[in-house]
């Protein structure tokens, strides 16, 4: 019964946590009485909760994906964003072991793998355990991209004992099987719970990826598997639920739950109610002297500026109820800055606010606030405060069309790509290529994707992660790896170190 004592010990905190927090925890509990005690719904809720900060949260798995990449950095301007170099360290990928946000994340995940893994021990309906069960994989997934390893426990095994470790092989295969054996009990959606679609996005993830996470190195990519991508992804394709977006921008808006026609998996925000920090993708970028007023650091680099065609709208483009409310448009902010009505703004050293293509990974002088071309992927939400509408997007249509693009260069069938790459092209308002290549592939996914917490892994599956870039040296293949956190290490003797660190 120890088992039991245990894991209604944690649920108490959880799901009793505005009670008495002294209340005494009684070992004549068994599991039966646990059951009739517990709310399945609201511990699933809990997990679909517990997603927000480490995925949502500009300095967790975000940022670990983008700003160790080469389109997003968070400069140094003075005394402001330096935080003991932990953002350039992120960029110039000189984290270590003790890196907080790296650290936190790595933790973060793994307690939605605890608490999914939980929920299965109390009767839930085969929906809500099919729910939790998918929940669990597609956390699991983002941590062997980032660690290469999962501390993972069966439902109802003995707590007091070590969890097992997890090998990239292991995960991929769980994370495929996971989906397999509960696409039935899946619901169809909406969008913001688990549901059939992402799970089929989930496992061409895991299959796509599968070699760079069995041999970072020197990825290889199994043809059978590449032909699974294809078939899922013609799954989606063919099912008509799904089109690319008339307005790109569309699918990050405020109201993307009700207007996009890709989005298909997304974590739930609720204007003015309640919400992750996605509100940190504008705040994160713009100047204190825009509206609204934000925290002037992060910037995208020239480099990957430059590789957008002027009219692809994905570079830039007016918002309806973001434009006309402040003069923002979505997509890069470069040059002069205006207000609604076509004003030019200033710093606050009265120098105009004249965003540049021009950054540095430390900044100084009078140019502080004004250098990097800043991002806006998501349009903001002015009418819901601090608590945002924006849907946070994991998944959607764009990627599994560049998914199967990709999937069938690799199996040598170059038409098939370049023509799904360039009716991609076409509908975002970019001319056609000419022909299709590894790097063009993966620049092209830079340009639909980019700020969506997908760069890492498309530049460690590409073979390109550890290249000199704007501001970022060439780096040593440990840091195709995070650090397993020290604290980690000394609860787990079952994790082991990665090399390097």
């Amino acid at each position: 019964m120890k088992k039991y004592l245990l894991l209604f010990a944690v649920l108490a905190f959880t799901v009793f946590s505005c009670t008495n927090l002294e209340e005494e925890i009684r070992e004549d509990i068994t599991g039966d009485v646990a059951n009739e005690l517990v709310e399945v719904s609201s511990l699933l809720n809990g997990a679909y909760q517990g997603l927000r900060l480490p995925y949502m949260d500009q300095s967790r798995f975000w940022a670990a994906q983008e700003h160790t990449g080469d389109a997003a950095m968070g400069p140094t301007r003075g005394p402001d964003w330096d935080d003991n170099g932990i953002w350039r360290s992120l960029h110039n990928h000189t984290w270590s072991p003790t890196h907080a946000f790296l650290s936190s994340t790595f933790s973060e995940l793994l307690q939605v793998v605890f608490n999914t893994t939980n929920i299965l021990q109390f009767d839930p309906s085969p929906e809500q355990a099919a729910e939790a069960r998918f929940l669990r994989a597609f956390v699991m997934l983002s941590v062997v991209d980032g660690w290469g390893q999962v501390p993972f426990r069966e439902a109802g095994s003995d707590l007091l004992l070590d969890a097992q470790v997890l090998q990239p092989a292991e995960v991929v295969q769980f994370v495929i099987d996971e989906c397999n054996a509960i696409m039935g009990d899946l619901p169809d959606g909406p969008a913001h719970k688990a549901n059939k679609d992402a799970a089929k996005v989930l496992m061409m993830k895991a299959l796509l990826n599968k070699g760079a996470y069995i041999n970072r190195t020197d990825p290889s990519f199994d043809p059978a598997d590449m032909n699974q991508v294809i078939s899922i992804a013609d799954e989606l394709i063919n099912s008509g639920k799904y089109t690319v977006a008339d307005n790109y921008f569309d699918n990050f808006a405020p109201n993307n739950d009700q207007i996009s026609t890709e989005n298909i998996f997304t974590g739930l925000n609720e204007g003015g109610v309640s919400s992750g920090n996605v509100r940190s993708r504008w705040y994160c970028t713009l100047h204190y002297n825009q509206n609204p007023s934000g925290w002037n650091g992060f910037t995208t680099l020239s480099n990957f500026y430059d590789s957008f065609e002027e009219d692809d709208m994905r570079r830039m483009a007016e918002y309806g109820g973001m434009t006309d409310v402040s003069g923002i448009n979505a997509g890069f902010l470069v040059g002069q800055q205006t207000d609604a009505d076509g004003n030019a703004l200033e710093d606050r050293k009265g120098n105009p606010l004249a965003f540049t293509p021009e950054v540095a990974i430390q900044e100084s002088g009078d140019n502080l606030e004004v250098t990097g071309i800043r991002v806006i992927k998501y349009p903001i939400d002015y009418n819901s405060g601090d608590n945002v509408d924006n849907d946070y997007v994991f998944y959607r249509y764009g990627d599994v069309w560049l998914m199967k693009a990709e999937a069938a260069m690799r199996n040598g069938d170059n038409g098939t790509a370049l023509d799904m790459v360039n009716t991609l092209r076409a509908a975002r308002g970019a001319t056609a290529l000419g022909t299709i290549s590894a790097d063009e592939m993966l620049a092209e996914r830079g340009r639909e994707l980019y700020w969506e917490g997908h760069r890492r892994t498309d530049l460690i599956r590409f073979g390109k992660f550890l290249e000199a870039w704007q501001e970022k040296p060439g780096s040593g293949s440990e840091r195709l790896l995070f650090p397993i956190p020290a604290t980690s290490l000394a609860s787990n003797p079952n994790l082991v170190q990665n090399p390097g660190y």
